[in-house]
């Protein structure tokens, strides 16, 4: 049975080839921004039933995955605007640049990388949001040192630690083997 307003075009088996492989990109993809599982997962099937309604848009001559994450930015943007509502988030600018350079960087899923969102979740949200705006463009650890009211090498300490923190989970999490 096929969802509600999907149209019932038979999708061709390249088409059904893209977006069964792409479902683990895109679940990761969709994780950096939202930084919960249980959204990711609402999220990659929000998308995934827009990308089947989508389907005669789609080129089969241009990529497939450029498409299938733009597809997914917008359904985890629409999430983070209706959960902004309830609690603080990053801003739009923010959010749409992260989407950009992963989707410029998606070929492939490297497996460190869904290990680095998972690990990423793990972190407390200080320690998130302290991370991300060191990342910003223009960032610098004596800025972020400035507004905290702390010196530069004591925040630096701080990046150290989670960064720390981060690449012995990603390691422990490799060892286990990586299940997105």
């Amino acid at each position: 049975m096929m969802p509600d307003g999907l149209e019932p075009s038979l999708p061709s088996a390249d088409f059904i080839a893209h977006i069964t492989r792409a479902q683990r990109t895109l679940h990761a993809f969709i994780l950096s921004i939202v930084r919960n599982a249980a959204d990711a997962d609402d999220v990659l099937q929000e998308a995934n039933i827009v990308l089947w309604r989508k389907l005669d848009e789609y080129d089969s001559t241009r990529e497939f995955m450029p498409w299938a994450m733009r597809i997914a930015q917008w359904q985890a943007l629409a999430l983070l605007k209706k959960k902004s509502r309830l609690r603080v988030t990053f801003d739009d600018e923010l959010l749409a640049l992260i989407a950009k350079e992963a989707i410029a960087e998606s070929a492939e899923t490297d497996p460190r990388r869904v290990a680095l969102a998972g690990c990423l979740e793990k972190l407390t949200d200080w320690q998130r949001a302290l991370i991300a705006r060191r990342y910003e463009p223009g960032s610098s650890v004596n800025a972020l040192a400035g507004e905290r009211g702390i010196s530069p090498k004591a925040l630096s300490e701080m990046l150290r630690r989670i960064r720390r923190m981060l690449l012995s989970c990603i390691e422990r999490t490799l060892a286990q083997g990586v299940r997105a």
